[in-house]
């Protein structure tokens, strides 16, 4: 199978690029840096080039760019980059998927953000769109890419926390926990809908192959817990206390408007779709995926 990975150039990309390389596929990523035999030059505002081949080819295109959402303070700046970047890159590909006779399947990045702050209701995929900055970004971004569905099948990719000790949220939390400065986050009653780097490539891979998938997808752990409870086992994994709380106002003062959307509230979200597929889980309980990344670390 011919996949092409736009922005697969970061942690998920690269892992998603490795194991599908390793099963036969064939892997092109779209990224604005090559630097590697498979990196194609990408820019989404030019709208012939190599890329648009390699889209033309494809038989499925995982497309998982946009700006770092965790890098610097949401100013009204920032919001807007943040935005632009994930609905022009997904416009330039639904562009050419459109042009095509025989559709390909787009699997396209989004997030439990979606959701909005559910407090402790049980998240589907049948549930509603939130409010704020972050919900309102997952709807545009979700908009674009269903567009390309009058081709081929879309899936939308609505993803938690993805655990990888190397990087991401876990490997920032890594040094204060160690330290025994770790805790929980605010009241810490929010959810966390996380997910194993390794769960995360290995429903990407199977919604790529089985048609049952389209529109959105919950890509989460089966028992999503409390910001505190992930700050007691992870304490526990690395026999540090967990005691140490981060205030909300701390919090809110540092990180600003991004603190209430990404810490401080969550999404109690399962993944109910990969579930009713038959999809297993290969760290489905949070203390044995923790010590299972950390161990390879």
């Amino acid at each position: 199978m011919r996949i092409v990975i736009a922005g697969g150039t970061g942690f998920l990309g690269r892992a998603l690029s490795t194991q599908l390389q390793a099963r036969g596929d064939d892997v092109r990523v779209l990224t604005r840096r090559p630097t590697a035999a498979n990196h194609i030059a990408w820019n989404p505002a030019e709208p012939r080039a190599t890329w648009t081949n390699e889209l033309g080819r494809a038989d499925a295109v995982v497309n998982l760019a946009g700006e770092p959402i965790d890098k610097g303070r949401w100013t009204e700046e920032r919001k807007a980059v943040l935005v632009d970047s994930r609905v022009t890159s997904t416009r330039s590909i639904v562009s050419v998927l459109k042009e095509r006779e025989n559709g390909a399947v787009l699997l396209n990045a989004s997030a439990v953000g979606y959701y909005g702050a559910c407090g402790d209701e049980v998240i589907t995929e049948m549930s509603l769109a939130g409010h704020g900055f972050l919900a309102s970004l997952c709807r545009k971004w979700e908009a674009e890419a269903s567009k390309a569905s009058e081709r081929g099948r879309v899936v939308l990719l609505r993803t938690g926390l993805v655990l990888d000790a190397r990087a991401g949220a876990l490997a920032r939390l890594l040094l204060p926990f160690k330290l025994g400065l770790g805790g929980p986050m605010g009241d810490g009653r929010q959810f966390w809908p996380w997910i194993h780097r390794d769960d995360w490539v290995r429903l990407v891979m199977f919604a790529i192959d089985d048609a049952r998938f389209r529109g959105p997808t919950n890509l989460s752990a089966p028992e999503p817990v409390t910001n505190a409870v992930f700050a007691q086992t992870l304490g526990r994994v690395l026999h540090r206390p967990a005691i140490m709380p981060a205030p909300r106002f701390a919090l809110s003062f540092v990180l600003g408007e991004m603190a209430e959307a990404m810490v401080l509230s969550g999404q109690r979200a399962i993944p109910a779709r990969a579930q009713s597929t038959g999809f297993t889980f290969a760290h489905p309980d949070l203390e044995a995926a923790l010590k299972d990344l950390l161990t390879r670390a």
